[in-house]
């Protein structure tokens, strides 16, 4: 497969993909005891403090942004859909923590040297084509301190189906995700229907897979001296994990 289908995303794919219908399937897909643990999985990663300051690469409505600065953490997050960003600042205030959310780009980051860490977390790597990719690890790498740390999630390409379907229910409405591999250009597919309210409305994205060495050679290329490999909430990294986790030192 070739078509429009397995591009790289532009921003206003990127939007409406992860529009006002991704936020409210949210609670059903990440329930709050599965976000504490992963939570706790980054802060320790990371080797997080209190009064660390750290930047949410692709922050979404907060969920793990509000969550780490209830624990200590001084957050910022950036995202390019405002109305997930608006979700964000919302569970900010009713959870009373202060976090400086932006509209914005990660591959164009205003930062510089500022941050203990950073994170991409939730397989938010990969939307653009492999020169962004990496301008997204360049910029992430500037944006930390020396001696920093960045940590990114994603799918395990070794322990995914070759296609396969799920189906979130909220109530009577559904999300419904098909998701396939396009061989040629290394890319996962995601064909989303939702059926909410009556009504039906379909968005596609696609994201890079990339393997351990492969983020080895990014990682190092961008800036960063060390890199190693974990499994989901930080055990060891096996071909059968299904999420890779990829925390490096600048």
């Amino acid at each position: 497969m070739t078509d429009s289908m397995s591009n790289p995303l532009t921003v206003s794919a990127l939007q409406s993909h992860f529009s006002e219908d991704y936020f409210y399937f949210g609670s059903v897909i990440h329930p709050s005891e599965k976000s504490e643990r992963e939570v706790a999985a980054i802060w320790n990663l990371l080797s997080l403090t209190e009064g660390s300051s750290v930047l949410d690469l692709g922050c979404g409505y907060g969920r793990i942004t509000n969550r780490l600065a209830e624990k200590g953490a001084r957050m910022t997050g950036i995202d390019v859909s405002p109305v997930l960003l608006d979700k964000a600042k919302a569970d900010a205030a009713e959870r009373g923590v202060e976090v400086e959310y932006v509209l914005g780009d990660m591959r164009t980051l205003p930062w510089r040297d500022r941050f203990d860490a950073a994170f991409l977390w939730y397989t938010t790597f990969g939307y653009f084509d492999e020169a962004d990719n990496e301008r997204v690890l360049c910029e992430a790498a500037s944006s930390i301190r020396n001696g920093g740390r960045l940590l990114i999630d994603h799918v395990n390409r070794f322990a995914l189906l070759p296609r396969n379907c799920s189906v979130t229910r909220r109530g009577g409405d559904l999300r419904i995700d098909v998701m396939s591999n396009d061989v040629l250009t290394d890319r996962r597919i995601c064909e989303r229907i939702v059926v909410r309210n009556g009504c039906v409305r379909r968005t596609h994205n696609s994201f890079g897979q990339y393997g351990f060495s492969e983020y080895v050679r990014m990682l190092r290329s961008a800036g960063f001296e060390t890199v190693d490999a974990y499994g989901p909430e930080g055990e060891a990294f096996t071909s059968s994990s299904l999420r890779l986790v990829v925390v490096a030192r600048k």
